[in-house]
């Protein structure tokens, strides 16, 4: 049996796999607080983190009735480019800015120019750094709180953490690290040259963390920890990845040929590469994979987000929510949204609010709003997938996760806009199963065992028949009229 965690920007998800099965066995989740502020701040206490995951795990194993003791390996999915510092005593200086935090733009821009603009940058690290990468939050650190900048010890990201807490060892893996802005996805070593720019003394290359491969464990539980969580103090952690790296796993996107698409608090496309061909589009990240490749990515930064608001706003349950989005028409009778509560990383807009337009006595009603802030989260997704198709990569359906691809009208959606055939795995919460796969996979690794990870997700991902949705074609060709009308907005923006 193997656990596999998802640590989001909402709540922790468990999940107990039967690698040898295929099966899902039990779930358990809990929610995180959100620090939330003026300039973009975004923020969140690590501790919430480790209390969520030990009341998800222990839901997960309560589901699943089996016995802690029955847990061989652990595998970890987070929140990619947050960043965690602690001191010399392992003690959280402060609370871990997320991906979405956009507080450090300008720190960014600096960086941007530093590094002569997102050409400069995709000429250096293969990637262009975005607002919300890890990088511009050490700078903001370093000139915003300078007593907490000199105590720094360690830099890690949010799964880091958690395999820091698990094992007490500080390691990165190679597909979570690409979105820190100071790694180098072609040759995937740290780009410390970058940090001793922001700390000449050194002390921020001395405090990165060991870079491992993939397949590789970080080593065994703590026995505190096993006894905390109530598993088998043998067990061992695994590399563990960044969250769209443990979806590209839990959907089985280990080859060239399938696109994953996320619908959760962000949204994300990304596809497998076996080579490092980085786009001319600096929007797609060619983030290294946790399965020995590349994955090639775009993410926005307005989702579930911006349809939870809506939802919010008009004192709606989920159902009522829907209802009234299949009772709207194509194009919310003339209402379109720009969804951009967050600022936006695709298209790139750091600085833009969310705005509404269009309205009129007559549209000016709930079900256009709730279609409206969906097709317009949506078109954010259609943008970055015509810059992935731009750069090469293709697929002849898109695999459907995240809490969205649950709403059968949002997923008929997705396949209009996109005009692509949309299957969702059985297993909606990805992330978490793909760890849970990859735990499996360094465990037989680390044991000498000839278990290839194509079979483990040959036999724990399936895709859901029942929910294969085709697109239309009358429907797609209403969709891009409006899908332009969004372009020419987000032109005038930019």
């Amino acid at each position: 049996m193997f656990l596999g965690i998802d640590c989001g920007t909402q709540g922790t998800k468990a999940l107990i796999l039967d690698a040898q099965s295929g099966r899902v066995l039990g779930e358990g989740s809990a929610a995180h607080r959100l620090i939330s502020g003026a300039n973009g701040r975004r923020e969140q206490e690590p501790d919430d983190w480790l209390q969520a995951f030990e009341q998800a795990t222990r839901a997960a194993l309560q589901q699943a009735g089996v016995a802690g003791g029955a847990i061989r390996g652990i595998g970890v999915s987070g929140q990619q480019h947050g960043l965690v510092l602690l001191d010399a005593q392992s003690q959280v200086l402060r609370p871990a800015k997320l991906w979405c935090d956009t507080e450090s733009a300008g720190e960014n821009q600096h960086l941007l120019d530093f590094l002569g603009g997102e050409s400069g940058s995709l000429e250096r690290l293969g990637v262009a750094i975005a607002p919300g990468y890890t990088v511009s939050k050490l700078l903001w650190t370093r000139d915003h709180h300078p007593e907490v900048f000199s105590r720094i010890a360690h830099i890690l990201l949010p799964h880091d953490y958690l395999n820091y807490w698990l094992t007490g060892r500080c390691c990165a893996e190679y597909g979570d690290a690409s979105g820190s802005g100071y790694f180098n996805v072609r040759t995937r070593t740290w780009d410390t040259a970058l940090l001793e720019l922001i700390d000449p003394d050194g002390a921020l290359v001395r405090a990165l963390p060991e870079l491992i491969e993939a397949h590789r464990c970080v080593g065994p539980i703590r026995p505190q920890i096993a006894a905390r969580l109530g598993i088998d103090p043998g067990a061992l952690v695994a590399s563990g990845g960044g969250d769209n790296m443990m979806g590209a796993i839990g959907t089985g996107n280990i080859r060239p040929g399938s696109i994953t698409m996320s619908l959760g608090t962000s949204g994300t496309v990304y596809a497998y590469a076996d080579q490092p061909r980085i786009s001319p589009h600096p929007q797609v990240a060619t983030f290294c994979s946790s399965s020995g490749g590349w994955l090639p990515l775009i993410c926005t930064m307005n989702l579930t987000n911006a349809t939870g608001a809506i939802q919010q706003l008009l004192e709606l349950d989920l159902a009522s929510f829907s209802a009234l989005l299949e009772q709207a028409p194509i194009g919310a009778g003339g209402v379109l949204m720009l969804p951009f509560l967050n600022g936006e990383r695709v298209p790139a807009l750091p600085q833009a609010s969310a705005s509404l337009h269009g309205l009129t006595s007559d549209n000016l009603n709930r079900a256009n709003l709730c279609r409206a802030v969906v097709e317009g989260t949506t078109f954010g997704l259609r943008y970055g997938l015509d810059l992935l198709r731009d750069s090469g990569i293709h697929s002849q359906d898109i695999r459907l996760i995240g809490g969205g691809a649950k709403s059968p009208a949002w997923r008929q959606i997705v396949a209009d806009i996109m005009g692509t055939p949309v299957t969702c795995p059985r297993h909606t919460e990805a992330a978490a199963l793909g760890a849970a796969i990859q735990a499996a996979w360094c465990v037989a690794h680390e044991r000498g065992q000839a278990l290839s990870l194509a079979s483990l997700c040959d036999t724990c991902v399936s895709l859901d028949e029942q929910r294969v949705t085709q697109p239309d074609g009358q429907r797609s060709s209403a969709y891009e009229v409006v899908y332009q009308r969004y372009r020419e907005q987000v032109r005038q923006l930019q």
